[in-house]
């Protein structure tokens, strides 16, 4: 028996099959279909990505770990076969390529489960042109990690509508980025003048009020005002040991580190706030910084001094 459900050329044919009736051009298909379509192409480029590394990592573990084995190619199993959720294939695709954009791949897939299964707006909380601007720039990170192109997903003459929504996206990060630093600077000096108005002292936030809460932090310094904000992260790559050992005394110790990758930038002195890649990348916030954490020790392969 064959499990497909797990080689990364079937799920990036399926992914290809679904993006091609996305962009089908048919005057009785609304845009909430064509974005439903997409999100289903979208979560299957992310485990067509990660099954290439490894079809262990889209594989949704169980007791017995029927899943696990026959990713592995293992056994006969019963054509049953279950990978993990989207919101899980979508958090390990931001670890395995850093440039992925989490946030708005997460803001996808709760968009199409509303549209599925709820009663509010779905995909029309964005207007078109900006909804694929955003899932395009998703996308395309996959297809790189796949070592693949937007042609050979969706062929030579649609890659040109998709390189021109990137070109959109990447504009208009630059453009929003500028505009919203050139908003915080105004807060900025008005705060320090003392004139800003009651209105806005009344919805004024504190770093605390701003943050998001992910889990790893460090101050960073502020691209509007130099102020000290605080940038936040939620994945990290490259866990490793680090340490000392003096040989004088013998004394050693070990601890954990690991890269964070930066998602969420915030200022209370000018309430600035960058939640996405583009905007960090734009302020020069995106490189990883180093966080420490016993859960990233890595067993050495021997003790301090036995070289």
């Amino acid at each position: 028996m064959s499990h497909q459900s797990y080689d990364h050329e079937a799920l990036w044919l399926k992914a290809k099959l679904f993006i091609s009736r996305a962009m089908d051009e048919q005057e009785n298909q609304s845009f909430d279909e064509q974005a439903l379509w997409a999100s289903l192409a979208l979560e299957l480029l992310g485990k067509s990505a990660l099954a290439k590394i490894s079809p262990l990592l889209i594989a949704e573990p169980t007791e017995e770990g029927r899943n696990i084995l026959a990713a592995m190619g293992i056994g006969d199993g019963d054509g049953k076969f279950t990978t993990v959720s989207a919101s899980t294939v979508f958090k390990r695709c931001k670890r395995a390529f850093p440039t992925f954009n989490l946030v708005h791949a997460t803001e996808i897939a709760t968009a199409r489960n509303e549209y599925l299964h709820g009663a509010g707006v779905g995909f029309g909380a964005l207007p078109p042109d900006k909804w694929w601007q955003r899932f395009w720039s998703s996308a395309s990170t996959l297809i790189t990690g796949q070592d693949k192109t937007i042609d050979q997903l969706v062929g030579f003459y649609r890659e040109k509508v998709v390189n021109k929504y990137l070109e959109q996206n990447q504009q208009y990060m630059e453009e929003r980025f500028q505009s919203l630093v050139n908003r915080a600077e105004q807060r900025y000096l008005q705060k320090s003048r003392g004139d800003l108005p009651e209105r806005q002292q009344k919805v004024w936030k504190t770093e605390r009020q701003l943050a998001l809460g992910l889990r790893y932090s460090k101050s960073a310094i502020c691209p509007a005002c130099g102020s000290s904000g605080l940038l936040e992260a939620e994945e990290v790559q490259n866990e490793r040991s680090d340490g000392y050992f003096d040989p004088g005394t013998g004394e050693h110790e070990s601890w954990g580190v690991a890269d964070a990758l930066p998602d969420y930038f915030s200022c209370a002195a000018c309430q600035l706030i960058l939640n996405e890649l583009s905007l960090l990348e734009s302020a020069g916030l995106d490189e990883p910084f180093e966080v420490q954490g016993e859960e990233f020790l890595v067993e050495a392969e021997g003790e301090y001094g036995n070289d």
